[in-house]
């Protein structure tokens, strides 16, 4: 059997498990998913990912880059004179009404690394990307503050359905910016 070279295949399979883990949960992920859903042969899922727990790591850091591109990339950010809290805030509104299935799965990946400790370097490694974007306008700690409210107003409204409130978002990261 002549193997074929395919430098694309590692991607495959990590979107492949995006996509598993989007329909299915993370319960529903196993090498023989990833590999039917990625039409490769089961070989090459554990080629690539010895264990589940390596799949998910590639999977959570490449989902990962949505909300903290979206802060990282915006210009408003850079300007002293912008409103900061009222563009994270709009930051935000614009990531949770837009496709929510991405977000959610985000979140199902982020929160995997509750049960699941090989996850938990990449999980932080989100939460230090999107602080390190808000403290060009602001310092540090009050970074991480802003970071830990907007990570639990989203799952506010993921998990109850609530609508997202972009005043109320604004006003609070504007009394912790105060």
């Amino acid at each position: 059997m002549v193997r074929r070279y395919d430098p694309e295949r590692r991607d495959r399979i990590i979107d492949a498990a995006i996509r598993v883990v989007g329909r299915s949960g993370i319960a529903g992920l196993s090498h023989r998913t990833v590999a039917a859903e990625a039409d490769v042969p089961l070989g090459s899922t554990t080629y690539h990912f010895a264990s589940l727990d390596e799949l998910l790591i590639a999977a959570l850091r490449r989902t990962n880059e949505g909300f903290a591109a979206a802060v990282r990339n915006c210009s408003a950010l850079a300007d002293p004179e912008a409103d900061l809290a009222g563009e994270l805030a709009r930051l935000m509104g614009e990531w949770l009404s837009g496709d929510r299935t991405g977000v959610e799965l985000e979140y199902e990946l982020y929160l995997a690394a509750l049960r699941r400790p090989a996850l938990r370097p990449v999980a932080a490694e989100w939460c230090e990307g999107v602080a390190e974007a808000v403290a060009r306008r602001t310092d540090p700690v009050t970074a991480r503050a802003l970071v830990a409210l907007m990570d639990g107003m989203c799952l506010q409204v993921l998990l109850t359905d609530a609508k997202y409130e972009a005043e109320f978002a604004r006003e609070m990261m504007a009394r912790i910016l105060a």
